[in-house]
Order: structure tokens, then C-alpha cells, then sequence
């Protein structure tokens, strides 16, 4: 008997951002943006790895390590190994949050469609 699996739910709230950042991989790096960003990972947009990848973001003389959760032909979802606590890109972070309102959570019940993956 199968048992039906859901999503861990997020620990970090996602906020709304519009990074460009380096993308390096095993035998690539490429240009990316990062369109969505909390403590415990991103959605990079623009190209992507194969799923469980491992993976380097270069921002503003820092490099934060990752590993792609799940990829699709021009964007994936990184999880980084320690929470942003420092450095250019977690300011970055700060300062998008005290722009915005946080987005409030919704579940895939709710049929949210908004960054991540596409929903058909």
C-alpha cells in the first residue's frame, strides 16, 4: 500500500525579488535571475540544472552553495544547505522585506499558482 505524500512545509517565507546572480555547476555556469528568495533557498530563473544537482549562486563577492530541488526547462528551486544569515545577498533579502508585505502562505489545496513550479 502506497501512501499518498504533500510537501514539507516551508520553514523561511518566500519574498518577491529580482536578483542577478551567477549560476555555476559542475560543467556550466550561466547568467540567471532569482525571482523568489527566503533563508532556506530560491527560485532561480532563466536556465536551470537537472534535479539534485549541486550548485554555487556568485552575488556580490559571496557564493552560497545549493542543491536543485526540481528543474524545469528554464528555471529550478535551489535549497541551500545552512540559512542566509549574512552577507550581500541576505541584505538583499532584508531590504526586499521591509518593501513589501509578506505574501501569505498558500497550500496546493488552495490551487496557488503563483513563482515555483508551473501548475497545467
Amino acid at each position: 500500500m502506497q501512501l499518498a505524500t504533500s510537501p514539507l512545509p516551508r520553514l523561511n517565507q518566500r519574498t518577491t525579488v529580482s536578483i542577478s546572480v551567477t549560476v555555476v555547476g559542475v560543467l556550466d555556469s550561466f547568467e540567471a535571475h532569482v525571482a523568489d528568495l527566503s533563508e532556506g533557498g530560491a527560485l532561480i530563473i532563466g536556465r536551470s540544472l537537472p534535479a539534485k544537482a549541486r550548485c554555487e549562486l556568485h552575488y556580490g563577492g559571496q557564493v552560497i552553495f545549493g542543491t536543485v530541488m526540481w528543474s524545469e526547462y528554464d528555471r529550478m528551486g535551489v535549497r541551500f544547505p545552512f540559512e542566509l544569515t549574512d552577507g550581500p545577498l541576505h541584505q538583499r533579502l532584508v531590504i526586499a522585506r521591509s518593501r513589501h508585505r509578506p505574501r501569505p502562505m498558500a497550500s496546493a489545496a488552495q490551487g496557488f499558482s503563483g513563482f515555483g513550479r508551473r501548475r497545467f
